[in-house]
């Protein structure tokens, strides 16, 4: 087979290909480095927080200041990591920190986001502030011949501060400011976006001293916990259909079929037939409705997570409190998975335990759900006994939260839950 050799046009680069790729490059590096100002201007403030409570801690003002100031810390740095794994950077999420002020002195994890914290805020807000600069910089210099008669001599200046006259000459000259402008934000932002992400990407990860083969083990059953909750409430949704709506709209069918035959033979006796065939009907569509309010409940969206909750509480056979501390909305599944937790946890309640009463506390701080279920029943509650609970476990490991059950005999009974709140 004959071979042609290389020719000089072969061996030429891609000029048009290599120039889009650079300009790609550097628009995803600008979007980064500008996406960092988000968190590193409120990480000026969380430092400024973390110092006025290391200074005031002498006085024991600032041991009061310490679970605010560990929760702003810890939210900041889970905000971080979604960034850059939005980004693009592998970051996985460390195990949750501690909220005692002793315990989280000595946590790597809470240690590592301090670091993290001070270089965010000096380095990485410099970083993010002239990935601002740098593009209003370059299309002020480039259009700088477009605009620059219209202004007095004294005030006609470039983007470095600097007067030029009024001149084509040296219009055209702040042009090639900008044209440099422009090659500095393709050459360098690339590396900018690095060095801002490299202290969230090495500190916001999790301990390196951590067996990452047994997180990945957990996330592999997560997974499959959450797949099985999946196929377990399909087949749910399936039965209430098949044994109850079903049923209903095959009698509905029957009735009219007969109230149809029963017309030519006695009209009279009909109307009895479509009354049972309009109560079926009636009693199909409240089932239906039943179902597609246990897929996602609408009032959460209307009311929300609290307002939804209330709600539960009233038609709690059980007298039930409900105390909801959760500033923001969390994520739309998050919120219907601890629905759905509290409705099972009412729900055992009412038939197992006997209780007169029970308390539901909500709190939503620092990127984590936290729920508690209390009674004051008989206690003794058996998650193989078919209480629900192993449901309730399974919703949650879908979202990688956990369950805590402590029912001693004699009572009283309490479920804990924390969850991510998505956000």
């Amino acid at each position: 087979m004959a071979t042609h050799p290389r020719t000089d046009d072969d061996r030429k680069p891609d000029v048009p290909a290599l120039a889009l790729r650079s300009s790609k490059a550097a628009g995803t590096a600008l979007r980064q480095l500008v996406g960092g100002v988000g968190t590193a201007i409120p990480a000026v403030g969380v430092l400024v927080l973390v110092v006025i409570a290391a200074v005031t801690s002498v006085v024991g003002v600032g041991l009061l200041l310490a679970p605010l100031v560990l929760a702003a810390l810890h939210a900041l740095a889970g905000r971080e990591r979604r960034r850059l794994t939005r980004a693009g950077f592998e970051v996985l999420d460390p195990e949750p920190p501690p909220t005692r002020l002793r315990l989280a002195v000595a946590d790597p994890v809470t240690r590592r986001e301090l670091r993290w914290l001070v270089r965010h805020a000096t380095l990485g807000l410099l970083l993010g502030l002239l990935g601002i600069w740098l593009p209003v910089s370059a299309v002020r210099d480039l259009a700088f011949p477009l605009y620059w008669r219209f202004f007095p001599q004294d005030t006609t200046a470039t983007s470095l501060g600097f007067g030029v006259a009024h001149s084509w000459p040296e219009a055209l000259a702040v042009t090639l400011l900008g044209i440099a402008w422009v090659a500095i934000i393709v050459g360098l932002t690339p590396g900018m976006a690095r060095v801002q992400a490299n202290p969230g990407r090495r500190l916001l990860a999790a301990d390196p001293g951590t067996d990452l083969s047994l997180r990945i083990a957990e996330l592999t059953a997560t997974r499959a916990a959450a797949l099985d909750a999946h196929a377990a409430e399909l087949r749910r949704i399936e039965r209430a259909l098949h044994d109850g709506s079903q049923n209903r709209i095959v009698t509905v069918t029957v009735l009219l079929g007969a109230a149809r035959r029963q017309v030519a033979r006695d009209p009279s006796g009909a109307g009895e037939i479509l009354e049972r065939a309009q109560s079926a009907a009636e009693q199909a569509l409240a089932e239906l409705r039943s179902i597609s309010r246990s897929i996602l409940p609408p009032v959460l969206q209307d009311r929300g997570l609290a307002g939804a909750l209330s709600g539960l509480a009233a038609e709690s056979a059980v007298p039930c409190r409900i105390e909801v501390d959760a500033p923001e909305r969390c994520a739309a599944s998050v919120e219907a998975t601890a629905y759905f937790v509290v409705a099972e946890a009412l729900t055992n309640v009412a038939k197992h335990s006997g209780a007169g009463r029970v308390a539901v506390a909500v709190r939503a701080r620092g990127g984590r759900l936290r729920l508690t279920v209390t009674d004051d029943g008989r206690g003794g509650a058996d998650e193989s006994g078919g209480s629900g609970i192993t449901g309730i476990r399974r919703r949650l490991a879908a979202h990688d939260g956990t369950l805590r059950l402590a029912s001693p005999p004699g009572g009283p009974t309490t479920l804990e839950v924390d969850l991510p709140s998505g956000t």
